[in-house]
């Protein structure tokens, strides 16, 4: 073998990539396999985050838009009230201005008319009367100022109502108050 060639071998064999066992060669395909699926799992962590960090930016965004959707309905109930109440505010200052030229038949009147409209403006906001005459008494709607004798009414019942009562939307604004009939007592 001539100088040449030895060195031809010697450079033939740097070229090839040297044998590899086959076990190491599984361990490789394995290992490819395991950088492929770790690659995959980081990608769905970083998109499973990104959806996680939308949600949470679009809570807060739903949070913020219900908190000025009640401050708006507030704002809006308070106007709506206001609005209601300027024909009686209005209807008094005519009254007071009035007091002086009419008579006391034309003032009355003119009472009539604030106190029609009063109760109007209050019954379109959804304020209701509580008269609970004839009714049985009940210590949620009603606050008894005494209790009297009545041979006609059934005992526990409501009397006679002294102040009406008035609810809001089905909550109590103030209880009615009102006289209870009792049973009357034996005669000695």
């Amino acid at each position: 073998m001539t100088a040449n060639e030895s060195g031809r071998d010697r450079q033939s064999a740097a070229s090839e990539p040297p044998a590899v066992p086959p076990e190491t060669a599984a361990e490789l395909v394995e290992l490819e396999r395991l950088q492929q699926a770790l690659a995959e799992s980081e990608e769905r962590a970083r998109s499973h985050r990104e959806q996680y960090l939308r949600a949470l930016a679009e809570l807060d965004n739903v949070r913020k838009r219900a908190q000025r959707d009640i401050e708006a309905a507030n704002r809006y109930g308070l106007e709506k009230f206001a609005a209601e109440l300027l024909p009686v505010k209005d209807s008094l200052e005519a009254a007071v201005e009035s007091a002086g030229r009419t008579d006391s038949r034309g003032l009355r009147e003119g009472q009539e008319a604030t106190l029609r409209l009063l109760s109007q403006a209050l019954e379109r906001i959804g304020v209701r009367v509580i008269d609970p005459a004839g009714e049985p008494f009940d210590p949620e709607r009603h606050e008894a100022m005494m209790a009297e004798e009545s041979a006609t009414a059934e005992p526990g019942s409501v009397l006679r109502v002294v102040q009406p009562g008035y609810e809001l939307n089905g909550r109590l604004l103030r209880p009615a108050r009102v006289i209870v009939a009792r049973e009357p007592a034996p005669k000695a």
